[in-house]
């Protein structure tokens, strides 16, 4: 494949520059057969298909146009440069709530980049304030850029530094903080956020969005919308994600951090409280509180303690899949392992001597369920029962991914089996309950 200019490669390529011509220019275009095209030209997808020039019409439609050899490329002037213009901000009254919005990133700071046709970040959080202005009618809000990472590219030191700007935006007394988050592993950071600020006595609130901020479709606006107003009124302290609750945009839902997954790949309302009630919705401007078990606004039991290991891994059983894996990741130092079984708790019998050899080496092992509902009972089989002999350790009704959080953290803090185990089971930030709610997994369930 030639060399890409703007997106074109080729005859295309060729053609524009022996022109003169850049992109934004206005250009005329003359076919064999006298068909004459003005108008504006535009970048192309760098993985678009070659053989086109497209050009932005002053109609504002945009126009592709197959290339010939014998066909005329013109310059006929300089075109306006596209660029982002950010707006004036909004006036900000001091007498409001006080608000910081720390942004790291992801889709709600992001814009398309029409390069590649992809998204990528570009947004920061003095744009988001001035692109949504009705926050300043809720508090008065601070933005700063911590992080600029799409959420896949997180790591545990991300989590602790994003943790010791919040602690540090507690002791600075204000009255909750925004983090937008990339989407695909907000669930992750939230998890690890709760147990770095367990008994936070503010409240701290994810947000993200599923479609870029200069979509139509966007969530965004709406989602950074309630995100604030919870921040600055929500009468709980603790670390939530605020999403659209369904896919139109009159309700947005608050998720507890521990209890919370993303369960769709693109629909606006992916995430969902798992084993859980949402804390709380969002509907008309007024929060609506959905459990009283919550941590109250100005609680002084907060703790912070920050710290993750990377020492944890997080695997899934499936059939066929050998215990040869235990091995390996005890080879590379690995001290903590949450295996995520089928049904209440199980994995192959094959493994059983594998798992008693990791946890006579000192390494936990915790049993979560493939199963997003429910919880493990490892006691009702056989099998479940001889993988407890084994050294394994039920998680009760633990979310996988919140497991393996909750095992990072732990480990940078313990370092015995048995205080692992201890840790592990306890309570810290809701992520294990007593009972199991009745689950209606109907989508238009209430």
């Amino acid at each position: 494949m030639t060399e890409s200019w703007h997106g074109y490669r080729g005859l295309a390529r060729d053609l524009l520059i022996s022109a003169g011509v850049d992109v934004g220019d206005e250009v005329e275009i003359v076919k064999p057969d006298g068909e004459v095209y003005r108008g504006y030209l535009m970048s192309r997808y760098e993985h678009a298909e070659e053989g086109y020039i497209v050009l932005k019409l002053r109609n504002g439609y945009n126009i592709g146009i197959a290339i010939t050899k014998d066909m005329i490329v013109k310059r006929l002037g300089p075109g306006p440069r596209p660029a982002f213009r950010r707006p004036e901000p909004p006036h900000l009254d001091p007498n409001l709530p006080r608000v910081s919005i720390v942004s790291t990133g992801g889709t709600i700071a992001s814009r398309i980049d029409y390069r590649t046709g992809a998204v990528k970040p570009a947004l920061t959080s003095e744009d988001l304030i001035t692109l949504v202005p009705e926050i300043a009618e809720i508090a008065y809000v601070e933005a700063e850029v911590l992080l600029s990472k799409f959420s896949e590219n997180m790591t545990p030191s991300d989590w602790d530094m994003i943790a010791r700007k919040m602690d540090e935006k507690i002791r600075n007394g204000y009255s909750g903080v925004v983090v937008s988050h990339g989407t695909d592993t907000m669930h992750y950071t939230a998890a690890a956020l709760s147990f770095a600020l367990a008994g936070t006595p503010i409240p701290i609130v994810l947000v993200g969005a599923q479609r870029s901020s200069d979509r139509p479709s966007s969530d965004a606006a709406v989602n950074l919308v309630a995100a604030v107003r919870v921040a600055a009124h929500a009468t709980f302290g603790e670390v939530v994600i605020a999403m659209h609750d369904w896919h139109s945009d009159d309700v947005i839902a608050v998720h507890r951090g521990t209890r919370v997954v993303k369960m769709h790949t693109s629909s606006r309302d992916a995430f969902k409280s798992v084993n859980a009630r949402p804390i709380a919705y969002v509907r008309d401007g007024e929060i609506i509180l959905n459990d009283q078990a919550v941590n109250r606004r100005g609680s002084d039991n907060y703790a912070f303690r920050p710290g993750f290991s990377d020492k944890a891994a997080l695997i899934k059983f499936y059939p066929s899949l050998g215990p040869g894996i235990i091995d390996y990741l005890l080879e590379r130092g690995t001290r903590g392992i949450i295996l995520e079984g089928t049904g209440l708790g199980h994995v192959s019998s094959e493994w059983i001597p594998a798992l008693r050899r990791a946890t006579s080496m000192g390494v936990f092992v915790g049993m979560t369920s493939q199963c997003r509902y429910g919880r493990v009972n490892m006691y009702v089989y056989e099998n479940g029962r001889d993988i407890m002999r084994a050294g394994a350790t039920p998680l009760e009704d633990m979310l996988s991914e919140t497991a393996l959080v909750k095992l990072m953290w732990v480990l940078a803090r313990a370092s015995d089996l048995e205080e692992v185990r201890n840790y592990m089971l306890t309570p810290i930030a809701g992520e294990i309950s007593h009972r199991t709610l009745p689950t209606r997994m109907r989508p238009d369930a209430a």
